[in-house]
């Protein structure tokens, strides 16, 4: 058996995944401290997570372009101005040319992330993630935020997730750590009436279903 046709070593991987975690952290420092010194580090990174999430994507090759080490600087940037140019900050693009220049535009998505983190860190906001077993409308969101952030005493930024076969109601998931609806009363609360209206939205479609 060749080299090329063997499976790649886990542990290989696993180096390979936290060198480009810490180039991203690096870029993402770089990144938040011009765009802040600009004042538009707001700005520059919705442009950037836009540009990593949705509009590269649907570009045809421009991923493959950017990631590979075939393909010239100059090559890169010429296809960042074409992409952006005149559509983004100054910020932005001389961001998007750094990476390029250092042969690092196939960490953009990974950049993105970290640069959010650590401006969440700035802010004084730890990341937390709200599962719940039926979507939630803004208001709930709210409710939900402003009682779990009481709970735990913590400033958050949430992101929320469905999760249809979740008996608990109610799972948080901050940083690192995890919490069901018993960390306090109010918690456990709202897992209830989220337990609960997950079983009322089963019976109704269990309904419909035996309806002739």
């Amino acid at each position: 058996m060749n080299d090329d046709a063997r499976t790649k070593d886990p542990a290989e991987h696993a180096v390979s995944d936290v060198g480009a975690e810490r180039l991203a952290k690096v870029y993402a420092q770089a990144i938040l401290d011009a765009a802040e010194k600009a004042g538009c580090r707001r700005e520059t990174l919705e442009e950037l997570r836009g540009l990593a999430t949705d509009v590269l994507p649907k570009v045809p090759g421009a991923v493959r372009v950017f990631a590979s080490p075939r393909v010239s600087t100059e090559e890169k940037e010429a296809m960042i101005d074409a992409i952006c140019g005149g559509r983004v900050r100054p910020t932005t693009l001389h961001a998007l040319h750094v990476l390029a220049r250092h042969d690092r535009l196939g960490l953009l998505g990974q950049v993105v992330d970290a640069a959010g983190r650590l401006a969440d860190e700035r802010d004084g906001l730890q990341r937390a993630e709200f599962i719940t077993a039926v979507p939630l409308g803004e208001p709930e969101r709210q409710t939900l935020l402003a009682e779990v952030s009481a709970a735990l005493g913590l400033r958050l930024a949430p992101t929320f997730t469905v999760d249809p076969d979740l008996l608990g109601g109610l799972i948080v998931r901050v940083e690192d750590t995890v919490h069901d609806h018993s960390v306090a009363t109010s918690l456990r609360h709202l897992g209830d009436r989220l337990k609960q209206r997950s079983i009322h939205e089963i019976q109704y479609r269990r309904d419909r279903l035996g309806t002739p």
